[in-house]
């Protein structure tokens, strides 16, 4: 008989077997319970409800993606390259999860709870908030204007790993978040180091 920690996790990884069909049976105890071929009330001895569930879902992606982002920041000491590791992780995690890959986007959350949106907008702030500091550290490396806008510059990264995580999600997961990440990485690259608006073409009224 597996252990009350093994028999959680389990769970969790059917649930998350489960996210990677979006157009598949609709995600609810039963069904979950029968994946699993036991009983709902089983399920409920490991977990009080189905958002205790998704909640442990995202405290797994959140110990995954911040252990390996603290790591980053402590190993690698180029501001820069923090940014690029950053990214390349955020990329991979979707691309190895993609089930876990529907919670981040809010998608497989539709109709549930709405205190497990909250948590992965606080999660999606954390991952901008560690990117700002990477981008901070480059500015103190001259990699980076010591004037630059850290916070809109973060954003901008956020929105395109988030953009990268909805094509993959609603191509079926075909269109994969890594694909093209060496060529793209350099544009972002140097988008970052060429911070000149006056160089910019004056927008039309």
């Amino acid at each position: 008989m597996a252990k009350p920690g093994e028999r959680r996790l389990q769970i969790l990884q059917t649930l998350a077997e489960m996210l990677e069909t979006p157009k598949g049976e609709k995600i609810t105890t039963a069904a979950l319970a029968a994946r699993l071929e036991c009983s709902e009330a089983a399920l409920y001895r490991h977990f009080a409800s189905k958002a205790q569930m998704f909640e442990g879902l995202i405290e797994f992606i959140e110990s995954s993606l911040f252990g390996v982002i603290n790591q980053i920041a402590g190993e690698e000491t180029q501001g820069m390259r923090q940014v690029e590791h950053t990214l390349s992780l955020l990329l991979g995690f979707a691309q190895r999860n993609r089930g876990m890959t529907r919670v981040l986007i809010g998608d497989a959350l539709v109709n549930e709870n709405e205190r497990l949106q909250a948590r992965i907008n606080q999660l999606l702030d954390r991952l901008e908030a560690a990117l700002k500091q990477s981008l901070r550290v480059a500015a103190t490396q001259e990699h980076l204007a010591a004037d630059a806008d850290f916070s809109g510059l973060a954003n901008v990264l956020l929105c395109y790993v988030i953009g990268r995580w909805q094509l993959y999600a609603k191509s079926g997961f075909v269109r994969e978040p890594l694909a093209g990440w060496p060529q793209q990485w350099p544009m972002l690259y140097f988008a970052c180091l060429s911070q000149r608006p006056e160089a910019l073409p004056a927008s039309g009224n």
